[in-house]
């Protein structure tokens, strides 16, 4: 299994709208061969007093795959491809980590 936590930062103010792009994906996600778990989460708040804030226009992608292969299948699948295409004037800048369980 591999972990995958990506950063997106949005363009100021366009967080809500990929966020609902990204909502409106994730039954597509969910469904693929592989896929463990998919969400997106953002800054809980009230804030904690030892939290790090992302801020308001980042959202993080947390994700779990059975196998790099299963990911390599999904950055290559249609729908993330028309997801990318939707939103990727709205995206000031994003990073992406792959991770092994410790």
């Amino acid at each position: 299994m591999i972990h995958v936590v990506a950063i997106v930062t949005t363009k100021p103010g366009q967080r809500d709208a990929v966020l609902q792009l990204f909502r409106a994906n994730v039954p597509a996600v969910r469904a693929e061969q592989g896929c463990i778990e998919y969400e997106a989460a953002v800054d809980a708040t009230p804030g904690l007093k030892f939290q790090t804030e992302f801020g308001p226009d980042t959202f993080v992608v947390i994700e779990k795959w059975e196998s790099p292969a299963a990911l390599e299948a999904h950055l290559a699948a249609p729908h993330m491809a028309a997801y990318g295409a939707r939103v990727r004037e709205m995206i000031a800048s994003r990073a992406i980590h792959v991770l092994s369980p410790a």
